[in-house]
């Protein structure tokens, strides 16, 4: 039966492209203020929470989620001046709390406890630097899930709150100079109206500041700023020695930055003003990410005709790029995700090695490798340990591992790394389990990784429900991660967990994350469908049982993908998507991500970006075929991709496709309140949000609970 959806009126509103005369008839839910919006957010959400309320499995299913989602949740420990520090969760805490001890065998004291700053647990913890001496704490606070941040300091001894508060921080570093005077931060102080993550409005003219403790924040001092160029974002750091301070800037959300720098010393007077930048790079070719330095010797790990990142040494006294030296060559295969320097004259190194990490340590002098730490397939989550430490810690997950901390002593002749603590999930066993990693063809021959989890002893007979997760864009790589809601899935549901690591994310280098953006970004969508293919192929499930999910630019993946192939799913879940492809970057901090996608002021890229852009792409299908259950999740404090996106959308959708007698299938959104774009989201929206959306699958796949 087709579903009765809410009327949104239709504007006669057309836009024109390069000569291409392009409709907008939903323009007016860009305006999240309207009494229209508001009344069609409400009319939309009172069509969707009576049917998840009704899915059979979702009492069950929080149930579940709750009781197994109730383990502890450690960080690593990292030290700061003479106290370690870490995160611990309880199991059910909505946000994890920072706790303090003098030696590892102390008993651990809070420190500093988020679920403080309010009653429902949506303000939460967003970035932190400590003074190089330990003694002061800088924090950011977010409300709702906004990327707005308010920067507080505390005294640590005895956790003291200062009265110092930095307001309309957004997208900034925090780093201290080594005397504790003072931080350097971002903020945008010439935000035009409102700034608590409801609003749509360009963030531009970000400036870098200079916030001396125990003064107020109209006598900061700005240190650097770009009036010609709007979009330019600079993050600044203290070298390990304290003398420097480096400035990265960047344009958008390409691996590439300018690296300027000052010397602080040869600031007779201190930080007074705009700082003398000395320029070392001054282009977008490449990205230069500061390791440690000797003096005047400086390491980075750059991709500069390094495609997967390698180490080099930059004499900032005789800068000339034909004297940089190679400290680690580029590996062929592998790819240098990070690298941090410990006790002085050690690098770690971590590499991604066909999406598994692997964990080295190498010689700071000569950039030798003296021995890899041995793992599991998996993913290092969490890593401590600068330059001035004789320890590190390192935290792994799996698919099938919570989480296992290890500790490794570096003044030891063995090197050897012990566990420092291991988790365990009372009622799920992995050993009942099963990954399995397959490599697939993409219509072009490219081969394309993909996990899958599942039960062990499964027949292969079509029959299964399958949940297809990607994501494909930005250089970020889906590592193996445990999820407990996949995981119910796979257990309770019968299911099959399946990631596709598709061309655009950073799984080989920056070869492939270019081979799934701007005009290659149909490989993205070909990929992701050509997953969904195999697994039907080999038998793990039919289309009629497989879910696709994904989340922001993963969102706008699994839109495209439904458009392109309606016949292949039988259920999909946008997150957060971005729909609005010819649009994306006049809101908020989308101009930032045109490096990835383009831009449609631009001819060529409009004339790719219309091809694929899910917004403008909605279609009924032909022979009778319809589009799968739809559940678009949005949140009304997402100041990183507007939810204008998402009600554009399914305006559009439910227009177009809810109305055909064909459709029976739901077309429905959810608009979440006092929440954002997923960051620091408290525990209770977290256990409520999938069991929604896993509520939603059950119910619409005709999925029966198994025991």
């Amino acid at each position: 039966m087709a579903h009765k959806y809410p009327e949104a009126k239709r504007l006669e509103v057309i836009d024109d492209y390069h000569g291409y005369k392009i409709a907008d008839p939903y323009r007016w839910l860009e305006n999240p203020d309207s009494e229209d919006t508001k009344a069609y957010v409400e009319a939309q959400n009172k069509l969707t929470l009576p049917f998840l309320e009704k899915c059979a499995i979702r009492e069950k299913f929080k149930e579940r989620m709750t009781e197994l989602y109730d383990y502890p949740k450690y960080s690593c420990h990292f030290r700061k001046g003479a106290r370690y520090f870490h995160f611990f969760n309880t199991g059910l805490q909505n946000q994890s709390v920072m706790y303090v001890q003098n030696s590892l065998d102390d008993k651990p004291q809070i420190f500093l406890d988020p679920n403080k700053f309010s009653d429902d647990g949506t303000v939460a913890l967003r970035g932190y630097a400590f003074s190089e001496d330990g003694e002061y704490f800088a924090y950011g606070l977010s409300t709702s899930g906004s990327d707005w941040v308010t920067i507080k300091f505390l005294k640590v001894d005895g956790a003291v709150e200062l009265p110092d508060t930095l307001e309309r921080v957004k997208f900034s570093c925090m780093a201290w100079t080594h005397d504790g005077k003072g931080i350097f931060y971002n903020c945008y102080l010439n935000q035009n109206g409102k700034s608590d993550g409801t609003e749509t409005s360009m963030n531009l003219h970000q400036k870098l500041y200079y916030h001396i403790l125990g003064f107020p924040q109209s006598e900061d001092i700005l240190c650097a700023e770009f009036p010609d160029y709007p979009k330019w974002m600079g993050g600044a750091e203290v070298s390990d020695d304290g003398q420097y301070i480096l400035l990265s800037i960047r344009e958008g959300c390409d691996p590439v930055n300018r690296l300027w720098y000052c010397d602080l010393k040869e600031l007779p007077h201190g930080i007074k003003g705009i700082l003398p930048w000395i320029k070392l790079v001054d282009n977008f070719d490449a990205e230069y990410e500061y390791v440690t330095n000797e003096g005047t010797v400086f390491t980075f790990k750059t991709n500069l005709n390094s495609p997967h990142y390698c180490l080099i040494n930059i004499d900032f006294s005789n800068p000339d790029p034909s004297e940089w030296k190679t400290l680690v060559a580029e590996d062929e295969k592998d790819v240098l995700e990070w690298a941090g320097c410990v006790k002085n004259n050690f690098l770690i190194l971590c590499y991604l090695h066909d999406v598994k990490h692997v964990l080295q340590l190498h010689e700071l002098a000569t950039g030798a490798h003296l021995k890899t730490f041995p793992l599991e397939v998996g993913s290092i989550v969490g890593y401590s340990g600068q330059k001035k430490d004789t320890e590190i810690f390192y935290q792994f997950t799996s698919f099938l591992t919570p989480g296992i901390i290890y500790y490794c002593d570096l003044t030891q002749d063995d090197l050897e790394p012990h566990v420092f603590r291991e988790v365990t999930v009372k009622g799920f066993d992995p050993a009942d389990y099963q990954t399995v990693q397959l490599f697939f063809s993409g219509r072009d021959g490219t081969q394309i990784p993909m996990f899958i989890v599942h039960k062990k002893g499964i027949k292969l007979d079509n029959t299964h429900p399958a949940f297809l997760y990607g994501y494909g864009g930005f250089n970020i790589s889906l590592t193996p991660s445990y999820s407990v809601s996949r995981l119910i899935f796979v257990r309770h549901l019968g299911g099959i967990l399946a990631v596709a690591n598709i061309r655009g994310g950073g799984e080989y280098g920056e070869s492939w994350h270019k081979g799934g953006m701007l005009e290659n970004k149909q490989n993205c969508f070909d990929d992701f469908q050509r997953a969904a293919e195999v697994l039907i192929e080999k038998g793990y499930t039919s289309s009629k049982k497989l879910t696709i999910n994904g989340g922001s630019n993963g969102g706008l993946l699994v839109a495209a993908c439904v458009n392109q192939r309606p016949d292949l799913f039988g259920c999909a879940v946008v997150q957060v998507g971005v729909m609005d492809m010819l649009k994306f970057h006049k809101f908020t901090i989308g101009h930032a991500w045109t490096t990835d996608f383009g831009c449609s002021d631009h001819k060529e890229q409009f004339e790719y970006l219309i091809k694929y852009s899910p917004l403008h792409n909605i279609k009924l299908p032909d022979d009778g075929i319809q589009y799968p259950a739809m559940l678009l999740m949005t949140a009304d404090h997402d100041d990183r991709v507007v939810p204008l996106h998402s009600m554009k959308f399914i305006a559009t959708l439910q227009h177009v496709v809810g109305h055909d007698p064909n459709q029976s299938n739901p077309l429905f959104i959810y608009v979440d309140t006092k929440a954002g774009h997923g960051a620091g989201k408290p525990t209770a929206k977290v256990i409520q949000e999938v069991t929604d959306m896993y509520a939603f699958i059950a119910e619409t796949l005709h999925l029966e609970w198994v025991n």
